[in-house]
């Protein structure tokens, strides 16, 4: 009997970089999955570039010429919003022979100038000038390389993929749930930036979770119930009774609670849970701390969460939201930007610190926390271990997605060994 007879089934070629991924059920990955500069590269190729991608924010593109730049491996694309008011995205690649565009994060330009050359793009990627060029060159042959871009309920995505895939069931189920929110009609009050020491997906593992939670989040405790991750089947009468009540109420406000949890394996998730008694939002002392945001009339509407794989949770209150985008680096390496909206005419002294006090302090100690991870994951001591099947069904399903998606890409099939 050969070595590949041996092999679980459904496994990829033996010099493809998912052989590493293949996981036993019910088991956190093997060691490579975390580590392998090749399995890193082969996570970008087939779930950073084939998939959507949390950007930016509508609010930061909200005029012409206002642009956002987002780096995703060795791919760099400019959120831009075109003169018409068109949000477009291009390839921070220039025409003539490949230099970046810009280096800035953020910005505003009445048009796109390449440094080196001086060639000189019209904000919806259409060549205007390229001096030198003579007179037979064909500028309309020329133009930035788009990007797929949607905006969906003030949150902007982009996807890099030659034929991206339909995002049309995910714009369906969160305009009505972050809709009433208006974060189009927010500003930033804060950012934090981190760079974190562990692969990204042991960033996601964490959050995908609550296990952690009560040794580890007393800030996030305050507010929050210890129970509502997707994957937890633990019973409590207590909090189904204040799901329930909450439901009724926020229908009554005229939101549209829906639990949508990662239908037909996709790749999010949206739910509003209800905070603790006396919390009406994810603040110190459960009291708002900035205006009500959007069409909002009640503080208490709970924290609708959204999980966006690979690189997007974020949390909806009344009176804030907060994103946290995954940007990774390396195979041991993750960075992050943590941003804080609320309403664009909220005062100008409103103070950022109070709004941002729980998800900083829960950011940070979720970052040591998976930096700490990382480094046995990198022991020769490591062994895949086992995930509760009380309280960690979240992370075997993001896991599962992820190994699923690493032998999609490219129109690549199992292959049943044998």
């Amino acid at each position: 009997m050969s070595e590949t007879d041996l092999r679980p089934p459904f496994l990829p070629a033996d010099d493809d970089p998912a052989w590493e991924v293949v996981r036993e059920p019910g088991l956190s990955l093997p060691q490579a999955a975390y580590t392998d500069p090749e399995v890193y590269r082969a996570d970008l190729e087939r779930i950073f570039h084939a998939g959507w991608l949390f950007a930016t924010h509508s609010c930061e593109v909200r005029d012409p010429g206002q642009y956002v730049t987002v780096t995703v491996g060795r791919e760099s694309v400019i959120v831009v919003r075109d003169r018409s008011g068109e949000l477009r995205a291009h390839h921070n690649v220039c025409a003539h022979r490949g230099s970046r565009i810009t280096t800035d994060e953020r910005g505003c330009a009445k048009l796109l100038v390449c440094p080196y050359h001086q060639w000189t793009y019209d904000l919806d990627g259409r060549l205007r000038s390229a001096r030198l060029m003579g007179e037979d060159f064909a500028r309309a042959e020329h133009r930035l390389v788009p990007v797929a871009v949607r905006e969906v309920a003030g949150l902007v995505f982009l996807c890099l993929a030659d034929d991206p895939p339909p995002i049309d069931r995910f714009v369906a189920d969160l305009v009505p749930q972050l809709g009433p929110h208006r974060l189009d009609a927010t500003r930033v009050l804060a950012r934090d930036h981190y760079r974190v020491r562990a692969n990204w997906k042991t960033l996601v593992e964490n959050n995908r979770e609550c296990y952690h939670c009560r040794g580890n989040h007393p800030e996030f405790s305050l507010s929050n119930f210890e129970y509502g991750t997707h994957g937890d089947v633990r019973v409590d009468p207590r909090y189904d009774a204040a799901v329930d009540a909450a439901h009724r109420r926020w229908e009554s406000l005229g939101l549209a609670p829906r639990e949508v949890s990662f239908p037909g394996g996709s790749w999010y998730r949206i739910s509003r849970l209800p905070l603790r008694p006396g919390f009406v939002t994810e603040s110190l002392d459960g009291r708002p701390v900035a205006p009500l945001l959007g069409d909002l009339t009640d503080p208490d509407v709970g924290s609708l969460r959204l999980v966006g794989l690979p690189n997007l949770w974020a949390h909806a209150n009344g009176d804030y939201a907060m994103t946290t985008r995954l940007t990774p680096v390396d195979a041991a390496t993750t960075d992050v930007e943590v941003t804080f909206l609320v309403r664009d005419d909220a005062p100008a002294d409103l103070d950022p610190d109070a709004v941002a006090a729980v998800w900083r302090a829960t950011s940070e100690q979720d970052w040591e926390l998976c930096e700490n991870n990382a480094a046995g994951i990198a022991s020769r001591g490591y062994r895949p271990g086992p995930l509760s099947t009380v309280i960690e069904g979240s992370v075997g399903a993001f896991l599962d997605w992820y190994v699923e998606a690493m032998f999609r890409p490219g129109g690549r099939s199992r292959r049943r060994a044998g």
